[in-house]
């Protein structure tokens, strides 16, 4: 006997359809995202008006506060979840027992 191979359901994903999906996973993306859009348009900016400092000085200066900002996304982000896996849990009802369902536990 003949076995049919599996058919399955594939396409290739879009850039736009994969941004959506992961900003949909993770919200913290679309900030991250546009915090670094803006990091590079206002480090290019002043760059190009950055008077007489030589090149190597405003290159560290911005690599330390490029540094700084991406440890406090981190931090925020993690403050966050655990804001969310610890301090919001649904509380049980004193009366029935059921846990009301004040908000989805993190599936992460």
């Amino acid at each position: 006997m003949a076995q049919q191979k599996p058919i399955y359901d594939y396409h290739e994903e879009t850039h736009a359809e994969r941004l959506s999906r992961k900003s949909k996973e993770s919200p913290f993306m679309v900030f991250g995202l546009a915090g670094l859009a803006s990091a590079v348009g206002y480090g290019v900016y002043s760059f190009r008006n950055r008077g007489k400092m030589s090149t190597s000085v405003y290159l560290m200066q911005f690599r330390v506060i490029s540094q700084g900002i991406a440890v406090g996304a981190i931090t925020v982000g993690m403050a966050y979840t655990l804001y969310n896996n610890h301090f919001n849990k649904p509380r049980p009802n004193a009366i029935t027992g059921n846990v009301a369902s004040i908000a989805t536990p993190n599936e992460h």
